[in-house]
Protein backbone atom coordinates (compact mmCIF):
# COMPACT_ATOMS: atom_id res chain seq x y z
CA UNK A 1 0.00 0.00 0.00
CA UNK A 2 2.82 2.04 1.03
CA UNK A 3 4.23 1.70 -2.88
CA UNK A 4 0.71 2.46 -4.24
CA UNK A 5 0.35 5.77 -2.17
CA UNK A 6 4.27 6.71 -3.57
CA UNK A 7 2.91 5.88 -7.09
CA UNK A 8 -0.35 7.88 -7.16
CA UNK A 9 -3.90 7.39 -8.03
CA UNK A 10 -4.98 6.69 -11.85
CA UNK A 11 -7.97 7.03 -13.12
CA UNK A 12 -8.85 5.52 -16.44
CA UNK A 13 -12.22 5.67 -18.64
CA UNK A 14 -13.33 3.20 -21.29
CA UNK A 15 -15.81 2.30 -24.01
CA UNK A 16 -18.57 -0.59 -24.18
CA UNK A 17 -16.79 -2.42 -26.59
CA UNK A 18 -15.50 -5.62 -26.56
CA UNK A 19 -12.28 -5.03 -27.80
CA UNK A 20 -11.54 -1.77 -26.18
CA UNK A 21 -12.58 -3.13 -22.68
CA UNK A 22 -9.83 -5.74 -23.22
CA UNK A 23 -6.60 -3.35 -23.16
CA UNK A 24 -7.56 -1.30 -21.21
CA UNK A 25 -8.59 -3.89 -18.52
CA UNK A 26 -4.86 -5.15 -19.22
CA UNK A 27 -3.37 -1.81 -19.11
CA UNK A 28 -5.11 -1.00 -15.70
CA UNK A 29 -3.84 -4.19 -14.62
CA UNK A 30 -0.17 -3.67 -15.66
CA UNK A 31 0.05 -0.08 -14.00
CA UNK A 32 -1.21 -1.51 -10.93
CA UNK A 33 1.15 -3.85 -11.06
CA UNK A 34 3.69 -0.33 -10.97
CA UNK A 35 2.60 0.38 -7.95
CA UNK A 36 -0.46 2.96 -8.97
CA UNK A 37 -4.07 2.47 -7.32
CA UNK A 38 -6.63 2.49 -10.16
CA UNK A 39 -9.83 3.34 -10.51
CA UNK A 40 -11.62 2.80 -13.95
CA UNK A 41 -14.63 4.79 -15.26
CA UNK A 42 -17.10 2.82 -17.76
CA UNK A 43 -20.66 2.94 -18.83
CA UNK A 44 -23.71 1.34 -17.55
CA UNK A 45 -24.00 -0.79 -20.87
CA UNK A 46 -21.13 -3.71 -20.87
CA UNK A 47 -20.07 -2.84 -17.76
CA UNK A 48 -16.88 -5.05 -16.60
CA UNK A 49 -16.82 -7.50 -13.96
CA UNK A 50 -15.65 -5.82 -10.68
CA UNK A 51 -15.46 -9.14 -8.87
CA UNK A 52 -12.71 -10.31 -11.45
CA UNK A 53 -10.43 -7.30 -10.42
CA UNK A 54 -10.86 -6.60 -6.98
CA UNK A 55 -7.58 -4.63 -6.97
CA UNK A 56 -9.23 -2.19 -8.76
CA UNK A 57 -12.26 0.28 -8.00
CA UNK A 58 -14.76 0.90 -10.84
CA UNK A 59 -17.48 3.59 -11.09
CA UNK A 60 -20.25 3.30 -13.59
CA UNK A 61 -21.47 6.53 -15.38
CA UNK A 62 -24.85 6.97 -17.06
CA UNK A 63 -24.68 6.65 -21.09
CA UNK A 64 -27.98 6.65 -22.21
CA UNK A 65 -27.06 4.10 -24.94
CA UNK A 66 -29.00 0.33 -25.93
CA UNK A 67 -27.50 -2.87 -26.92
CA UNK A 68 -28.98 -2.08 -30.45
CA UNK A 69 -27.21 1.31 -31.04
CA UNK A 70 -23.94 -0.80 -30.15
CA UNK A 71 -24.88 -3.16 -32.78
CA UNK A 72 -24.81 0.30 -35.22
CA UNK A 73 -22.51 0.16 -38.18
CA UNK A 74 -22.56 3.98 -37.69
CA UNK A 75 -19.43 3.81 -35.22
CA UNK A 76 -18.64 8.01 -35.92
CA UNK A 77 -22.42 8.21 -34.94
CA UNK A 78 -22.21 5.95 -31.93
CA UNK A 79 -19.02 7.60 -30.68
CA UNK A 80 -21.19 11.39 -30.92
CA UNK A 81 -23.50 10.14 -28.93
CA UNK A 82 -21.06 8.47 -26.51
CA UNK A 83 -19.01 11.46 -25.86
CA UNK A 84 -21.82 13.60 -25.54
CA UNK A 85 -24.18 11.48 -23.32
CA UNK A 86 -20.95 11.32 -21.17
CA UNK A 87 -19.07 14.09 -20.79
CA UNK A 88 -21.20 15.23 -18.13
CA UNK A 89 -21.62 12.83 -15.77
CA UNK A 90 -17.62 11.85 -16.65
CA UNK A 91 -16.43 15.02 -15.48
CA UNK A 92 -18.54 14.79 -12.32
CA UNK A 93 -17.30 11.69 -11.83
CA UNK A 94 -13.57 12.51 -12.17
CA UNK A 95 -14.42 16.06 -9.80
CA UNK A 96 -15.37 13.82 -6.97
CA UNK A 97 -12.88 11.08 -7.75
CA UNK A 98 -10.28 14.52 -7.49
CA UNK A 99 -11.67 15.72 -4.08
CA UNK A 100 -11.71 12.26 -2.64
CA UNK A 101 -7.95 11.20 -3.82
CA UNK A 102 -6.52 14.37 -3.49
CA UNK A 103 -4.39 14.37 -6.33
CA UNK A 104 -5.20 12.00 -9.46
CA UNK A 105 -1.52 11.24 -11.42
CA UNK A 106 -3.42 11.46 -15.10
CA UNK A 107 -6.44 10.34 -16.71
CA UNK A 108 -5.78 7.57 -19.07
CA UNK A 109 -8.63 7.07 -21.93
CA UNK A 110 -9.65 5.10 -24.53
CA UNK A 111 -9.23 7.57 -28.09
CA UNK A 112 -12.85 7.27 -28.99
CA UNK A 113 -14.05 8.69 -25.20
CA UNK A 114 -11.87 11.59 -26.86
CA UNK A 115 -14.61 14.30 -24.11
CA UNK A 116 -11.69 12.83 -21.10
CA UNK A 117 -9.15 14.93 -22.69
CA UNK A 118 -10.98 17.89 -22.42
CA UNK A 119 -12.40 17.30 -19.14
CA UNK A 120 -8.87 16.56 -17.92
CA UNK A 121 -7.52 19.82 -19.19
CA UNK A 122 -10.27 21.81 -17.77
CA UNK A 123 -9.31 19.82 -14.08
CA UNK A 124 -5.38 20.53 -14.90
CA UNK A 125 -4.81 16.56 -15.04
CA UNK A 126 -2.37 14.97 -17.36
CA UNK A 127 -4.79 13.55 -20.08
CA UNK A 128 -2.91 10.36 -21.67
CA UNK A 129 -4.99 8.19 -24.54
CA UNK A 130 -4.74 4.40 -25.26
CA UNK A 131 -5.18 3.31 -28.73
CA UNK A 132 -6.63 0.03 -28.97
CA UNK A 133 -5.51 0.11 -32.89
CA UNK A 134 -1.96 0.03 -34.20
CA UNK A 135 -0.07 2.86 -34.23
CA UNK A 136 -0.28 3.06 -38.07
CA UNK A 137 -3.89 4.43 -37.82
CA UNK A 138 -2.42 7.29 -36.59
CA UNK A 139 -1.16 8.16 -40.15
CA UNK A 140 -4.91 9.34 -40.49
CA UNK A 141 -5.03 11.61 -38.19
CA UNK A 142 -3.45 14.23 -39.54
CA UNK A 143 -5.43 13.75 -43.29
CA UNK A 144 -8.82 14.51 -41.17
CA UNK A 145 -7.92 18.11 -41.21
CA UNK A 146 -5.62 20.05 -43.03
CA UNK A 147 -3.30 17.54 -44.95
CA UNK A 148 -3.55 17.76 -48.27
CA UNK A 149 -2.97 14.84 -51.10
CA UNK A 150 0.82 16.12 -52.14
CA UNK A 151 1.89 15.78 -48.39
CA UNK A 152 0.21 12.77 -47.37
CA UNK A 153 1.79 10.87 -50.03
CA UNK A 154 5.20 12.74 -49.29
CA UNK A 155 4.37 10.70 -45.84
CA UNK A 156 4.17 7.35 -47.00
CA UNK A 157 7.35 7.20 -49.54
CA UNK A 158 8.50 4.06 -47.67
CA UNK A 159 7.96 0.69 -49.81
CA UNK A 160 6.76 -0.65 -46.38
CA UNK A 161 3.76 2.08 -46.49
CA UNK A 162 3.23 1.75 -49.51
CA UNK A 163 2.95 -1.43 -49.59
CA UNK A 164 0.11 -1.28 -47.46
CA UNK A 165 -2.03 0.77 -49.26
CA UNK A 166 -2.83 4.06 -47.43
CA UNK A 167 -3.53 6.13 -49.73
CA UNK A 168 -6.45 3.79 -51.19
CA UNK A 169 -7.82 3.56 -47.58
CA UNK A 170 -7.26 7.46 -47.47
CA UNK A 171 -9.63 7.76 -50.39
CA UNK A 172 -12.20 5.55 -48.73
CA UNK A 173 -11.91 7.21 -45.22
CA UNK A 174 -12.60 10.94 -47.49
CA UNK A 175 -15.60 9.40 -49.38
CA UNK A 176 -18.65 11.04 -48.52
CA UNK A 177 -18.04 11.52 -44.82
CA UNK A 178 -21.09 12.08 -42.46
CA UNK A 179 -21.26 15.12 -40.41
CA UNK A 180 -20.77 12.70 -37.44
CA UNK A 181 -17.77 11.44 -39.26
CA UNK A 182 -16.07 15.00 -40.00
CA UNK A 183 -16.97 15.85 -35.84
CA UNK A 184 -15.28 12.86 -34.83
CA UNK A 185 -12.24 13.01 -37.22
CA UNK A 186 -11.18 16.35 -36.00
CA UNK A 187 -12.15 15.57 -32.16
CA UNK A 188 -9.75 12.31 -32.57
CA UNK A 189 -6.96 14.56 -34.22
CA UNK A 190 -7.54 17.16 -31.64
CA UNK A 191 -7.46 15.66 -28.60
CA UNK A 192 -4.11 13.36 -29.65
CA UNK A 193 -2.45 16.53 -30.48
CA UNK A 194 -3.14 17.92 -26.77
CA UNK A 195 -2.63 14.54 -25.02
CA UNK A 196 0.06 14.41 -22.66
CA UNK A 197 0.96 10.78 -23.93
CA UNK A 198 0.16 8.49 -27.00
CA UNK A 199 -0.12 4.36 -25.40
CA UNK A 200 -0.08 2.37 -28.36
CA UNK A 201 -0.63 -1.99 -27.74
CA UNK A 202 1.89 -2.71 -30.37
CA UNK A 203 5.51 -3.29 -30.42
CA UNK A 204 8.54 -1.05 -32.13
CA UNK A 205 9.71 -4.03 -34.56
CA UNK A 206 5.91 -4.43 -36.24
CA UNK A 207 5.20 -0.54 -37.45
CA UNK A 208 8.78 1.04 -36.98
CA UNK A 209 8.06 2.84 -40.66
CA UNK A 210 4.89 3.86 -39.67
CA UNK A 211 6.06 4.49 -36.05
CA UNK A 212 8.72 7.17 -37.34
CA UNK A 213 6.16 9.08 -39.40
CA UNK A 214 3.73 9.21 -36.90
CA UNK A 215 6.59 10.92 -34.73
CA UNK A 216 6.75 13.71 -36.74
CA UNK A 217 2.89 14.35 -36.41
CA UNK A 218 2.30 14.75 -32.88
CA UNK A 219 4.26 16.38 -29.87
CA UNK A 220 3.80 13.91 -27.27
CA UNK A 221 5.47 10.89 -26.45
CA UNK A 222 4.55 7.54 -27.99
CA UNK A 223 4.60 4.46 -25.51
CA UNK A 224 4.25 1.15 -27.28
CA UNK A 225 3.75 -1.46 -24.69
CA UNK A 226 2.37 -4.66 -26.22
CA UNK A 227 1.29 -6.42 -26.21
CA UNK A 228 -0.67 -6.34 -23.27
CA UNK A 229 -2.06 -9.46 -22.73
CA UNK A 230 1.37 -11.09 -22.10
CA UNK A 231 2.35 -7.93 -20.01
CA UNK A 232 -1.47 -9.10 -17.64
CA UNK A 233 -2.11 -12.26 -18.98
CA UNK A 234 -4.40 -12.85 -16.28
CA UNK A 235 -7.23 -10.50 -16.92
CA UNK A 236 -10.78 -11.58 -17.15
CA UNK A 237 -12.50 -9.20 -19.45
CA UNK A 238 -14.56 -11.23 -21.97
CA UNK A 239 -18.69 -9.64 -22.32
CA UNK A 240 -19.61 -13.29 -23.14
CA UNK A 241 -19.10 -16.64 -21.36
CA UNK A 242 -16.19 -18.85 -23.11
CA UNK A 243 -17.29 -22.36 -23.43
CA UNK A 244 -14.11 -24.12 -22.33
CA UNK A 245 -15.28 -27.38 -24.01
CA UNK A 246 -13.49 -26.67 -26.67
CA UNK A 247 -10.21 -26.59 -25.33
CA UNK A 248 -11.22 -30.62 -24.30
CA UNK A 249 -12.04 -30.77 -28.41
CA UNK A 250 -8.85 -29.60 -29.13
CA UNK A 251 -6.94 -31.36 -26.98
CA UNK A 252 -8.09 -34.78 -29.26
CA UNK A 253 -6.50 -33.02 -32.47
CA UNK A 254 -3.15 -33.59 -34.23
CA UNK A 255 -0.67 -30.77 -34.27
CA UNK A 256 -0.88 -27.73 -35.88
CA UNK A 257 -4.10 -29.34 -37.71
CA UNK A 258 -7.02 -26.78 -36.83
CA UNK A 259 -8.12 -23.95 -38.54
CA UNK A 260 -9.66 -21.10 -35.63
CA UNK A 261 -12.48 -19.06 -37.02
CA UNK A 262 -13.27 -16.01 -35.52
CA UNK A 263 -14.73 -12.92 -36.54
CA UNK A 264 -14.77 -10.60 -33.72
CA UNK A 265 -17.26 -9.08 -31.20
CA UNK A 266 -18.84 -6.92 -33.55
CA UNK A 267 -18.51 -8.17 -37.53
CA UNK A 268 -21.52 -9.85 -39.05
CA UNK A 269 -22.20 -10.97 -42.77
CA UNK A 270 -25.77 -12.38 -44.64
CA UNK A 271 -27.07 -15.41 -44.27
CA UNK A 272 -25.93 -16.76 -47.62
CA UNK A 273 -22.00 -15.70 -46.85
CA UNK A 274 -22.44 -17.99 -43.20
CA UNK A 275 -23.37 -20.85 -45.59
CA UNK A 276 -20.88 -20.25 -47.83
CA UNK A 277 -18.23 -20.42 -45.25
CA UNK A 278 -19.60 -23.30 -43.33
CA UNK A 279 -19.50 -25.69 -46.26
CA UNK A 280 -16.02 -23.88 -47.22
CA UNK A 281 -14.72 -25.55 -43.96
CA UNK A 282 -16.57 -28.74 -44.34
CA UNK A 283 -15.04 -28.89 -47.77
CA UNK A 284 -11.65 -28.14 -46.86
CA UNK A 285 -11.33 -31.44 -45.10
CA UNK A 286 -9.76 -29.70 -42.00
CA UNK A 287 -10.26 -29.84 -38.24
CA UNK A 288 -11.56 -26.56 -37.40
CA UNK A 289 -13.12 -24.88 -34.18
CA UNK A 290 -15.34 -22.08 -35.72
CA UNK A 291 -16.94 -18.92 -33.09
CA UNK A 292 -20.12 -18.12 -34.09
CA UNK A 293 -21.17 -15.78 -32.31
CA UNK A 294 -24.93 -14.44 -31.50
CA UNK A 295 -25.66 -12.06 -34.46
CA UNK A 296 -23.11 -13.13 -36.59
CA UNK A 297 -25.57 -14.03 -39.11
CA UNK A 298 -26.95 -10.55 -39.56
CA UNK A 299 -30.57 -11.23 -37.76
CA UNK A 300 -30.11 -14.90 -36.42
CA UNK A 301 -29.97 -15.94 -32.81
CA UNK A 302 -27.05 -18.19 -32.97
CA UNK A 303 -26.78 -21.34 -35.65
CA UNK A 304 -30.21 -21.65 -36.95
CA UNK A 305 -28.33 -20.12 -40.29
CA UNK A 306 -26.12 -22.52 -40.71
CA UNK A 307 -26.79 -25.06 -43.71
CA UNK A 308 -29.17 -28.28 -43.45
CA UNK A 309 -26.67 -31.43 -43.46
CA UNK A 310 -23.11 -29.18 -42.57
CA UNK A 311 -23.18 -30.14 -38.87
CA UNK A 312 -23.78 -34.49 -40.08
CA UNK A 313 -21.20 -33.63 -42.75
CA UNK A 314 -18.19 -32.50 -40.55
CA UNK A 315 -19.26 -34.84 -37.44
CA UNK A 316 -16.76 -34.24 -35.29
CA UNK A 317 -14.43 -32.81 -37.66
CA UNK A 318 -15.14 -29.45 -36.47
CA UNK A 319 -16.56 -27.29 -33.12
CA UNK A 320 -18.93 -24.67 -33.38
CA UNK A 321 -19.12 -22.63 -30.27
CA UNK A 322 -20.92 -19.35 -28.90
CA UNK A 323 -17.38 -17.78 -27.50
CA UNK A 324 -14.14 -19.07 -27.39
CA UNK A 325 -11.24 -18.56 -24.87
CA UNK A 326 -9.12 -16.91 -27.74
CA UNK A 327 -5.65 -16.25 -25.80
CA UNK A 328 -5.71 -20.04 -24.79
CA UNK A 329 -7.09 -21.13 -28.03
CA UNK A 330 -3.97 -19.86 -29.71
CA UNK A 331 -1.96 -20.81 -27.28
CA UNK A 332 -2.92 -24.50 -28.45
CA UNK A 333 -0.49 -27.22 -29.76
CA UNK A 334 -3.51 -28.09 -31.72
CA UNK A 335 -4.12 -24.91 -33.71
CA UNK A 336 -1.94 -24.22 -36.94
CA UNK A 337 -3.90 -21.55 -38.46
CA UNK A 338 -6.64 -18.32 -37.41
CA UNK A 339 -8.94 -17.26 -40.03
CA UNK A 340 -9.95 -13.83 -38.49
CA UNK A 341 -11.67 -10.61 -39.28
CA UNK A 342 -8.27 -8.95 -38.62
CA UNK A 343 -8.92 -6.96 -35.53
CA UNK A 344 -6.01 -5.30 -34.01
CA UNK A 345 -6.50 -7.62 -30.65
CA UNK A 346 -6.54 -10.50 -32.74
CA UNK A 347 -3.82 -9.85 -35.03
CA UNK A 348 -1.40 -9.17 -31.83
CA UNK A 349 -2.36 -12.41 -30.56
CA UNK A 350 -1.84 -14.53 -33.21
CA UNK A 351 1.34 -13.02 -33.08
CA UNK A 352 2.62 -14.16 -29.89
CA UNK A 353 1.64 -16.95 -30.26
CA UNK A 354 3.03 -17.68 -33.94
CA UNK A 355 -0.20 -18.50 -35.68
CA UNK A 356 -0.39 -17.55 -39.28
CA UNK A 357 -3.02 -16.53 -40.59
CA UNK A 358 -6.42 -16.28 -42.86
CA UNK A 359 -7.84 -12.38 -42.92
CA UNK A 360 -11.30 -11.30 -44.22
CA UNK A 361 -11.71 -7.86 -42.93
CA UNK A 362 -15.02 -6.04 -42.42
CA UNK A 363 -14.25 -2.64 -41.69
CA UNK A 364 -12.06 -0.05 -40.27
CA UNK A 365 -9.02 -0.65 -39.44
CA UNK A 366 -9.21 -4.53 -40.06
CA UNK A 367 -8.41 -3.24 -43.89
CA UNK A 368 -4.76 -1.96 -42.70
CA UNK A 369 -4.24 -4.99 -40.18
CA UNK A 370 -5.07 -7.41 -42.71
CA UNK A 371 -2.40 -5.66 -45.52
CA UNK A 372 0.24 -5.73 -42.71
CA UNK A 373 -0.73 -9.55 -42.02
CA UNK A 374 -0.42 -10.03 -45.55
CA UNK A 375 1.79 -7.72 -47.32
CA UNK A 376 4.57 -6.59 -44.94
CA UNK A 377 5.02 -9.28 -42.52
CA UNK A 378 3.66 -11.88 -45.30
CA UNK A 379 2.41 -14.49 -42.32
CA UNK A 380 -1.25 -14.86 -43.70
CA UNK A 381 -3.51 -15.33 -46.62
CA UNK A 382 -6.02 -12.30 -47.25
CA UNK A 383 -9.16 -13.89 -47.96
CA UNK A 384 -11.48 -11.50 -50.78
CA UNK A 385 -14.60 -13.45 -51.13
CA UNK A 386 -16.54 -15.30 -49.26
CA UNK A 387 -17.51 -18.04 -51.62
CA UNK A 388 -16.97 -21.79 -50.38
CA UNK A 389 -14.68 -22.80 -53.52
CA UNK A 390 -12.11 -19.89 -52.71
CA UNK A 391 -12.35 -20.43 -49.07
CA UNK A 392 -11.54 -23.91 -49.57
CA UNK A 393 -8.50 -23.31 -51.58
CA UNK A 394 -7.21 -20.88 -49.51
CA UNK A 395 -7.80 -22.97 -46.02
CA UNK A 396 -5.69 -25.60 -47.61
CA UNK A 397 -3.42 -23.13 -48.92
CA UNK A 398 -2.03 -22.42 -45.48
CA UNK A 399 -2.87 -25.78 -43.60
CA UNK A 400 -1.27 -28.37 -46.06
CA UNK A 401 0.52 -26.42 -49.28
CA UNK A 402 4.28 -25.89 -49.04
CA UNK A 403 3.45 -21.75 -49.07
CA UNK A 404 1.64 -22.37 -45.70
CA UNK A 405 5.07 -24.00 -44.17
CA UNK A 406 6.78 -21.22 -45.44
CA UNK A 407 4.30 -18.54 -43.96
CA UNK A 408 4.14 -20.30 -40.38
CA UNK A 409 8.05 -20.28 -39.95
CA UNK A 410 7.61 -16.65 -40.45
CA UNK A 411 4.93 -16.27 -38.13
CA UNK A 412 7.00 -18.09 -35.38
CA UNK A 413 9.90 -15.90 -36.64
CA UNK A 414 7.65 -12.79 -35.22
CA UNK A 415 6.81 -14.97 -31.93
CA UNK A 416 10.06 -14.78 -31.16
CA UNK A 417 10.84 -11.06 -31.36
CA UNK A 418 7.46 -10.43 -29.65
CA UNK A 419 9.04 -12.40 -26.96
CA UNK A 420 12.36 -10.83 -26.66
CA UNK A 421 10.56 -6.69 -26.98
CA UNK A 422 9.00 -8.10 -23.20
CA UNK A 423 12.48 -9.15 -21.81
CA UNK A 424 14.26 -6.55 -19.75
CA UNK A 425 16.09 -4.25 -22.28
CA UNK A 426 13.75 -4.91 -24.82
CA UNK A 427 11.53 -2.46 -26.66
CA UNK A 428 7.99 -2.74 -25.24
CA UNK A 429 9.53 -3.30 -21.18
CA UNK A 430 11.79 -0.11 -21.98
CA UNK A 431 8.67 1.60 -23.02
CA UNK A 432 6.86 0.61 -20.08
CA UNK A 433 9.71 1.99 -17.46
CA UNK A 434 9.28 4.81 -19.38
CA UNK A 435 5.61 5.50 -19.34
CA UNK A 436 5.41 5.07 -15.52
CA UNK A 437 8.25 7.26 -14.94
CA UNK A 438 6.67 9.91 -16.99
CA UNK A 439 3.22 9.68 -15.30
CA UNK A 440 4.67 9.27 -11.30
CA UNK A 441 6.82 12.37 -12.14
CA UNK A 442 4.57 14.49 -13.94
Amino acid sequence: MEKQRKSGHLVLVTVPFQGHITPMLQLATILHSKGFSITIIHTELNSPNPSNHPEITFVSIPDKLTKSQLSDTDVAGLTLILNKNCAAPLQKCIKKLLHSYGHIAAVLYDTLMYCAQTIADNLRLPGITLRTCSATTLLFFPVFSQLDEKDFISGIESPELRVLQLQRFRALLSQNPTEATMETRVAFTNVVRSSSAIIVNSMEFLEQEALSKVKKYFPAPIFTIGPLHKLAPTVCSSLLNEDEKCILWLDKQSPESVIYVSFGSIASMDRQELVETAWGLANSKQPFLWVVRPGLARGSEWDESLPNGFRESVGERGCIVKWAPQKQVLAHVSVGGFWSHGGWNSTIESICEGVPMICKPFFGDQHVNSSYICRVWNIGLELHELERGNIEKTIKRLMVDMEGNEIRKRAMDLKEKAALSLMEGGSSSSSLYDLTNQISSA
